[in-house]
């Protein structure tokens, strides 16, 4: 009997410092062994946000005992290890070299393969870690520094039809969840103040939403969220801009998703198979509309499991078990790339300038 790959994945491109392993297996969905993941709320909350400097010097902290803990959970040994893969890109700069250093060190020591991943890639096939998903598919992917839809052609290959020209989706989160006095992570709490407000008392903007097809933008919504705090008295006002700034966001995800599943049909309309991955992919709120929106059109919708949307080293470890079946391994001198795209020929549409 063929030994079972064993692939360890480890993520440090923000505040989680992660590891795990996985192992392949017959059934065509890779088995958990250990997926351990800390976070770094109580290093960057009186900060508002990430600072690059601490959070990389956290990550070199915790590196070594966060893999002994992946190692102990998954009982095995680091030398049973196939593969050793970690994220590469994009992310801050200081955080990805800790990670991919030890990744690089480890691999070098016990001659076994190194794999650099694009962490976007790692949420893009994070499904695969749960359900025998299969290429092509439609990807929304969701996160704290992300917002895009991308056609999955297959490993390696995909197509970016829409992108915020500005803000994440969760950066509008987490800086709405700032003006209102939340602490960082402010995010998901968000949505818990919405569920005690009136979504429809403050009307805010939907920037861009009948032009720039499936792009989208953040950075107006925000702006106007900034003007309404300074008029806020009483915590049900708190609560009624809460529930607006959510509706607002299932308005505009809602209007964008329904373009890209037109876009997207042009190019394939045989295979309906259409993923929300990345942080804000746990949002309870936005998951029942685009829910909603996918059986309207007949879209087989897939989320992670929650524990798989945030940042993980697992949905790392499912692209370095790809890539290892197929021998596509990286090089020692395998470089750090803090705006690594996944469309490498998509333009870069962010800042002032940009023509839609």
């Amino acid at each position: 009997m063929l030994k079972k790959p064993l692939i360890m994945g480890i993520e440090t491109s923000c505040d989680e410092t992660a590891a795990s392993i996985i192992q392949d297996d017959n059934s065509g969905i890779p088995k958990i062994l250990s997926n351990v993941v800390s976070s770094q709320f109580d290093v960057h909350k009186d900060f508002g946000g990430v600072v690059p400097d601490l959070a990389a010097r956290s990550h070199a902290e915790k590196i070594d005992l966060i893999v002994e803990e992946a190692l102990i959970k998954s009982k095995k040994e680091i030398k049973e290890i196939d593969a050793f893969a970690a994220t590469a890109g994009p992310g801050l700069i200081v955080c990805l070299t800790v990670g991919l250093n030890f990744a690089k060190a480890v691999s070098l020591s016990l001659n076994k393969p190194f794999i650099g991943v694009n962490h976007l890639e790692g949420h893009a096939l994070s499904p695969k870690l749960h359900t025998n998903l299969h290429y092509p598919y439609l990807l929304f992917l969701i996160s704290g520094g992300h917002t895009q839809f991308l056609i999955v052609n297959s490993l390696g290959n995909y197509t970016r039809i829409g992108t915020t020209i500005d803000d994440a989706i969760g950066e509008a989160y987490d800086k709405t969840a700032k003006l209102l006095g939340i602490e960082f992570p402010g995010g998901p709490k968000v949505e818990t103040l919405a569920k005690k407000g009136d979504p429809n008392k403050f009307k805010l903007p939907l920037p861009i939403i009948n032009k720039g097809g499936c792009n989208l933008s953040f950075a107006g919504l925000k702006t106007a969220v900034l003007k309404i705090v300074k008029n806020i008295r009483t915590d049900q006002d708190k609560f009624d801009l809460a529930a607006s700034f959510q509706n607002t966001i299932e308005k505009i995800v809602i209007k964008k998703t329904q373009l890209a599943f037109d876009e997207y049909l042009k190019l394939n309309n045989k295979k309906r198979d259409f993923v929300v991955a990345g942080g804000v992919a746990a949002n309870k709120g936005l998951r029942k509309k685009i829910e909603e929106l996918s059986y309207k059109n007949k879209f087989n919708i897939i989320f992670p499991t929650l524990d798989l949307c945030g940042d993980n080293a697992a949905m790392i470890g499912m692209v370095g078990l790809e890539k290892y079946k197929i021998g596509e391994f990286s090089k020692h001198d395998f470089k750090v790339n803090p705006r690594w795209q996944l469309d490498e020929n998509a333009k870069f549409l962010k800042g002032a300038g940009v023509i839609l």
